[in-house]
């Protein structure tokens, strides 16, 4: 496979003329690099060709999510560089410490983002998840896409690798068994990132950029359970701006756990029997609600 350096300059059209190594995650890469004329670019490359990705892996979907949500009046994703199946090339985010005011910012822009809204639950692309395959087979019922495509796939990788226990999973099914009634008021399908946990809210002077999605169409809950899954700094700024742009449906914090299930099986597949216990105590709550 090609150096990082000439697969950037390839993608970008601009030579590079200095590399930063930034460490991995997953199976990828990631760097800074600075091109001609000074200009910082931040890269995720695949250190080697990967039959487990193939040309519609996860840059792909990366790249297609970034243009799609991007294309919503003011939405805080980076801009798209350049990508093959090996190689994404973003803008460079410089991080700041956030702000209250950046932080209201970004409660207006997620709402605009959100009611830019989408054909469809899904996407029409082969959707990921971190490395993991994301089904996004396009529906019009969002409780049977979010238990079919959503919890199902991940409920039955995590049992195959013994993290989840067979009572473990009776009670997840019994989620998506009660899915219909427990998601509430039908809502259109938002435009939403689908991976928005803190460590992909990127901080900057301007504001706040989101970065590495799951783009889809989806429920704009989600994004706004997955925010506070890990904490974000001022997330009561965040959804106050957010639910006076954009309010939300009447009962919204009695979901949380119910959309908080869905990357909290993922972390189980990624991660292992150490996210068991949290993913446990969601599809509890989302069922009876906080004990």
């Amino acid at each position: 496979m090609e150096p990082v350096a000439s697969r950037v300059a390839e993608l970008s059209g601009r030579e590079v003329t200095a590399e930063f190594p930034l460490g991995t995650s997953h199976a990828w890469e990631l760097y800074r690099v600075e091109v001609e004329g000074g200009t910082s670019l931040f890269v995720k490359a695949l250190a080697r060709e990967s039959a487990e990705f193939g040309s519609a892996g996860p840059f792909r979907a990366e790249a297609l999510g970034l243009d799609w949500l991007g294309r919503s009046f003011g939405s805080p994703v980076p801009e798209v560089v350049g990508w093959d199946s090996h190689t994404l090339v973003t803008s460079w985010i410089e991080q700041t410490e956030p702000g209250p005011e950046a932080a209201e910012q970004l409660g207006h822009q997620l709402a605009a983002m959100h009611t830019a809204g989408a054909d469809a639950f899904g996407a029409s692309w082969n959707g990921y998840i971190g490395p993991l395959p994301l089904d996004n087979t396009q529906s019009a019922s969002w409780p049977r896409f979010y238990a079919e495509q959503r919890l199902e796939p991940y409920l039955r990788r995590a049992a195959d690798r013994g993290a989840l226990t067979p009572a473990d999973c009776r009670i997840v099914e019994k989620v998506m068994d009660a899915v219909e009634v427990l998601a509430g008021t039908p809502e259109p399908p938002a435009r939403i990132h689908g991976d928005l946990w803190n460590g992909n809210v990127l901080w900057h002077e301007g504001g706040a950029t989101i970065v590495d999605p799951a783009a889809h169409g989806g429920h704009r809950e989600a994004d706004l359970a997955m925010l506070s899954l890990f904490g974000l700094p001022h997330l009561d700024r965040v959804r106050d701006a957010y639910n006076h742009a954009a309010p939300l449906a009447s009962g919204w914090r009695t979901r949380i756990a119910l959309h908080q299930l869905h990357p909290l099986l993922v972390h189980v597949c990624l991660f292992g029997a150490a996210y068991r216990t949290t993913a446990m105590e969601a599809a509890r709550t989302a069922l009876h609600g906080p004990q």
